[in-house]
């Protein structure tokens, strides 16, 4: 391989490597918006599935993210790679103010009391039992009925953002293209 490398890296910077990058977020942000620009799908389908990746990003089910927002953007028609772009919303820097918002927005919505403190639960301690149905109410209820309304606005906004941006893009390079087709494949500039 041209670039590999010629020692592996261990995985502790790997790991590091994933939760900090080497540049910073700005280029790994843009990296995924041009990766997610360049597919050659409709606007709608990249848009659809930049959206059901999102919408599956503000759900509490962690290792489902990715076989969920594949099932949404099925349902949409949208793209599976832009589905599985879309959950990057959900990253280390982000799942802790989603996991705050939609535990808060769930436990408004339900209308249950300060009783249901998820601290005073402990959810190693349940896990490790095998209790996983005793942190449904006090966590996950909150969290999921929270995770739909507001994964339905971030996906929306994604939606609208991703569509006129794939949009405005397609057009761009297609013109762009099409200038410098030679005139006998060109109708439009005459022989």
């Amino acid at each position: 391989m041209i670039f590999a490398r010629r020692e592996r890296e261990n995985w502790g910077n790997r790991f590091r490597v994933w939760l900090l990058p080497r540049r910073n977020y700005a280029r790994s942000f843009r990296y995924y918006w041009k990766r997610m620009l360049r597919i050659k799908a409709t606007p709608h389908a990249i848009a659809a599935g930049v959206a059901a990746g999102a919408f599956a990003s503000f759900t509490p089910f962690m290792g489902f993210h990715f076989i969920l927002a594949f099932v949404l953007a099925w349902l949409l028609a949208g793209n599976m790679i832009a589905a599985a772009l879309g959950t990057a919303v959900g990253n280390p820097l982000t799942f802790p103010a989603i996991w705050a918002a939609t535990h808060g927005a769930g436990t408004a919505i339900l209308g249950a009391a300060a009783t249901s403190n998820p601290s005073s639960v402990h959810i190693g301690s349940l896990l490790r039992k095998g209790e996983v149905m005793a942190i449904w109410d006090p966590l996950l209820k909150p969290m999921l009925v929270g995770g739909v309304p507001l994964g339905l606005a971030v996906g929306g906004f994604l939606y609208v953002l991703t569509r006129f941006a794939v949009a405005a893009f397609q057009h761009r390079r297609r013109t762009h293209f099409e200038t410098f087709r030679p005139a006998a494949e060109n109708p439009e500039l005459g022989a």
